[in-house]
């Protein structure tokens, strides 16, 4: 799923923004209840991601008894999808919902909290989220942006796209031109393919015209919403690119700190909620959708080649390990995920990946 942000411009340079920034009234504060807005970087009620970012906001809403209440605004109808962190940095939004992959020209190593490629499974992410340090991490680094994130959602394993023409071998890889985000975007680039980055609802079209050639967005649930098949009939899984892409909602911290404590606590542990609620309905809704593409749509699902596969975890290795040199706290964050990662390979084939081969997937 995914996306790489554009360079920051500023939230009111425009006139459609500056219209929009000017027409939402400042947060209001009175008897006690607090308004707050949500900008998303997926279409409103999109299944999955944009169902989910309306239950978050819902959740602090019920939760506070209506103390806090959240309005949301979908990708497009405040801020554009990929100004959703520009927007809570700097206070026009107090709330994103996002995957922080998007926003690796700020910091590559938010990627981490993400996905990046060759990975961790969505289980293994959240244990080093949550037990291995990587929400101290998460903090740190989202501190110097004026932000705090927590995990609010994961969308599984991906496919990794959908393809006109068949891929065979890395021979056809190179010069495709395939919708791609975050850092898998440049392990592409180095297979010779050039990536191109969209918004969700800005990947269909381009399909449809010809100006790329495959697209990756998410799994079958949220591909099958989208209509690639019937533009692309070729897909291809699993998602070494993107193990298990988690989404996040961040908030402004300094109006996160404003907060009693008590809403606060709502604020975090709505996020908490949905990370588990969202991978269960995924898990669910994939394995009903791949089950319709193939029997309705007329479409080929299946792994990728060898060759790709094993060139893809090469060159992944390699990017992730590049972001340690971007600075002391990109290195701690690096040799943390790479340490608990050693650690999950190690137990894999005793636990769920051992299993599953006994049972025959």
């Amino acid at each position: 799923m995914s996306g790489k942000p554009t360079s920051r411009r500023g939230l009111l340079k425009g006139a459609g923004a500056g219209l929009a920034a000017a027409a939402m009234p400042a947060p209001a504060i009175a008897q006690g209840r607090v308004s707050w807005r949500m900008v998303t970087c997926w279409p409103r009620n999109f299944p999955g991601v944009g169902i989910a970012a309306q239950r978050i906001a819902d959740r602090i809403g019920e939760m506070s008894d209506g103390r806090l209440e959240v309005k949301l605004f979908a990708a497009g109808e405040f801020v554009p999808a990929f100004e959703v962190f520009d927007a809570v940095r700097d206070g026009n939004a107090e709330l994103g919902h996002d995957s922080p992959y998007y926003w690796i020209a700020k910091n590559r190593s938010s990627a981490f909290f993400s996905s990046v490629p060759g990975g961790l499974t969505p289980d293994e992410h959240m244990g080093w989220i949550y037990y291995g340090g990587g929400q101290a991490l998460w903090d740190e680094l989202y501190e110097g942006f004026g932000l705090r994130a927590w995990l609010a959602g994961n969308a599984g394993m991906q496919m990794v796209g959908w393809f006109r023409n068949q891929v065979r071998s890395l021979d056809d890889v190179k010069g495709l031109k395939i919708r791609m985000a975050g850092l898998q975007a440049e392990v592409l680039n180095r297979m010779g393919a050039t990536t191109v980055n969209l918004p969700g609802g800005e990947i269909m079209p381009a399909l449809q015209s010809g100006v790329i050639d495959a697209a990756e967005w998410g799994g079958p649930w949220m591909d099958l919403a989208f209509g690639f098949y019937k533009v692309a009939k070729h897909c291809y899984g699993p998602g070494v690119h993107e193990p298990g892409t988690a989404q996040s909602l961040m908030v402004n911290l300094e109006a996160y700190r404003a907060l009693p404590k008590d809403l606060q606590a709502i604020v975090r542990n709505s996020a908490t909620v949905e990370a588990a609620l969202l991978l269960s309905e995924f898990d669910f809704e994939n394995a009903v959708a791949l089950q319709r593409l193939v029997a309705e749509h007329d479409v080929t699902i299946g792994p990728l080649p060898d060759d790709v596969l094993k060139r893809w975890f090469e060159i992944s290795a390699e990017v992730v390990a590049e972001t340690a040199a971007d600075g002391d706290i990109n290195r701690r964050i690096y040799d943390s995920w790479s340490t608990y990662r050693n650690n999950a390979v190690a137990i894999a084939p005793l636990s769920t990946l051992g299993y599953m081969r006994s049972r025959g997937a």
